[in-house]
């Protein structure tokens, strides 16, 4: 959604990107003009911005944040932008873009804001025409898409409870689960128990139960346990093997799935893939790339996108483009 409002500042030359999620905030400050899309005059972080995980009031704070870090970098008042994007995991429905919106406005943040999920941005990044896919591979899973005639549709993101399958945390929990399986004779021996064992700092399989409750480990934390995975798998322990197989079929059929909901033909969409998961485990991005192969819905090109804010940025000039002055 895009909200606007009418103001002189400073600033009238400048936008803002915002990329949000559950560990960082990241913002850029920009000219409005650039067609490259690639000049930064700042940089700002901050902490976590995803409204439904932090709530709103901690969101708008690292937002806020985040934006006058990156103002300062670029030696610019903190005045209102022409234009912000921001692109928040947690805010990819009305509701949640109707709130930040009308906070970016009444706290005079930007004249002009546009508010969306955290796939969209990755499309922006990677595609000039800002369709095609973009799969997410991080902590958690999404795939949004948006086809020629410019409908949208997305699969995943229900978060960890409800999906949030071939995510980091997904294959963890998966490891962890084989792994006590294991321990009680259910399942053949798995060099996962020892390996995570070991992460965990657990001398006996019953510590896990410890390791894990007691010391309330964090969804991230968990997550990080995936690269025991990958270890593992790559010393051909089948059970290991079969998690991260079982991973990427589920994100290729999300990919695959999105295709055929917006109707593009294999061979002709661009996929667009983001995610720290999928951007560092070569062999795990390759083989769902190969599965959607084997589902007959491969890409025409694939992008790796590692800033998604930039993304933002160009949503954010786009937004400025389309609204009267």
């Amino acid at each position: 959604m895009i909200a606007m409002t009418v103001q002189r500042s400073p600033n009238d030359d400048l936008v803002v990107g915002v990329d949000g999620g559950g560990t960082k905030t990241v913002a850029w400050v920009a000219p409005l003009d650039d067609s490259t899309n690639t000049v930064v005059l700042g940089r700002g972080l901050a902490g976590p911005s995803n409204p439904r995980a932090v709530g709103f009031e901690a969101s708008q704070l690292a937002i806020r944040h985040a934006i006058a870090a990156a103002l300062e970098e670029a030696n610019q008042p903190c005045e209102p932008v022409t234009a912000a994007c921001l692109c928040l995991a947690g805010a990819g429905r009305e509701p949640e873009q109707n709130v930040m919106a009308n906070w970016i406005l009444s706290a005079k943040v930007a004249n002009c804001v546009r508010v969306t999920g955290d796939a969209e941005p990755i499309l922006a990044a990677a595609s000039p025409e800002h369709w095609g896919i973009a799969l997410i591979g991080g902590t958690g899973s999404l795939a949004w898409g948006r086809n020629r005639e410019g409908q949208t549709a997305r699969t995943g993101g229900w978060g960890y409870l409800l999906g949030d399958e071939g995510s980091a945390y997904a294959i963890a929990v998966a490891g962890l689960r084989a792994a006590t399986q294991a321990a009680d004779g259910r399942t053949p021996h798995t060099v996962l128990l020892p390996r995570l064992m070991q992460a965990l700092g657990a001398g006996e399989p019953s510590e896990l139960i410890a390791r894990i409750y007691e010391d309330n480990l964090s969804r991230d934390q968990i997550a990080a346990l995936a690269v025991r995975v990958f270890d593992v798998a790559a010393a051909d322990d089948l059970t290991a093997h079969q998690i991260v197989h079982q991973a990427a079929d589920e994100l290729a059929t999300m990919v695959a799935t999105l295709s055929r909901k917006l109707r593009l033909a294999a061979e002709d969409y661009p996929l667009a893939i983001a995610g720290s998961l999928l951007l560092k485990q070569e062999r795990y991005r390759q083989a769902v790339l190969d599965r959607l192969g084997e589902l007959r819905t491969p890409p025409a090109c694939v992008h790796l996108v590692a800033d998604a804010v930039a993304g933002a940025v160009a949503l954010a000039r786009q937004a400025a483009h389309d609204t009267p002055r």
